[in-house]
């Protein structure tokens, strides 16, 4: 159980997506398979990297944003493992032997392995505040607050997907925040305590810098994990606190901005949260 597939998603990333791929080429553990499915990238793309590289296979797809490609890409898969990187990361040469290694000697043959990550904006080294600090084990609770796992940092048994579910397609941002709440609920993870991963930041097509208001795509995330998932009374709990915090959050900032409409969405959200927390006592 060593092969290993890598899934790079990317669009109009010719500038980057090299320095990704020389990372796959250089691990110290053999990759099995690389995965690039090009999102109807207009940068030509494909014809370069097929003229770069040998050992990649390309997918396309029209431009249906990051998880339907992460998951035609794991789909299409054949290795016992799955690595996640994003077109604009790279990895350390013994991120994946690392990972790999730590399974072997862990006890519980846990399905999720991820490492601590260096991190650049705009090509300066960023110090990471104590909310950012990653770790192991049953993380469920830290994940509420904000992702605590990069999909770029993440190697995943491939059959974790039959299982958990693959990333929601219907989420434009957020979706590996709502993938994350979904594992870490049900299964603890491996780390490594190493910045074996390398996250570049700062570029303008980020997600995050294409919609406002991203705590409203982690609502729906919390929304959709309360009511869809099973989740012992502690994780229900936990997860209605951060449920309402947020909406609490977003609420406050609509009337800052004096937008009545958001506002009145939104109050009406937490009405009935609300409501349901009395009704669910």
């Amino acid at each position: 159980m060593n092969t290993v597939s890598v899934v790079i998603p990317t669009y109009n990333r010719i500038n980057s997506i090299s320095r990704a791929i020389d990372s796959v080429l250089k691990q110290t553990h053999p990759i099995n398979q690389i995965i690039v499915v090009d999102n109807n990238s207009t940068d030509n793309t494909s014809e370069i990297l097929k003229n770069e590289y040998s050992k990649i296979e390309i997918l396309f797809e029209q431009k249906q944003g990051v998880s339907f490609a992460r998951n035609k890409g794991i789909k299409y898969s054949n290795c016992d493992w799955i690595a996640l990187l994003d077109s604009d990361d790279s990895w350390k040469p013994e991120k994946i032997e690392k990972q790999l290694s730590l399974y072997k000697k862990s006890k519980k043959k846990l399905r999720v392995i991820h490492t601590d990550e260096i991190w650049y904006k705009n090509n300066k080294l960023l110090n990471q505040k104590k909310i950012h600090k990653k770790s192991g084990g049953d993380i469920f609770e830290k994940c509420l607050d904000l992702c605590c796992i990069s999909p770029s940092s993440a190697l995943l048994r491939s059959d974790l997907f039959k299982d958990i579910g693959y990333f929601d397609e219907s989420f434009p941002a957020c979706e590996d925040y709502d993938f994350w709440l979904r594992v870490t609920a049900r299964e603890k993870v491996l780390f490594i305590d190493e910045p074996l991963t390398i996250k570049y930041g700062g570029h303008d097509d980020q997600l995050s810098k294409k919609y406002w208001g991203m705590d409203r795509f982690r609502v729906k995330a919390l929304e959709k994990l309360i009511l869809n998932h099973e989740l012992n009374s502690k994780q229900k709990k936990v997860a209605l606190k951060s449920l309402t915090s947020r909406l609490e959050i977003i609420v406050n900032g609509a009337k800052k901005r004096n937008n009545q409409n958001i506002e009145k969405i939104f109050q009406k959200k937490i009405n009935d949260w609300k409501l349901y927390i009395m009704e669910n006592k």
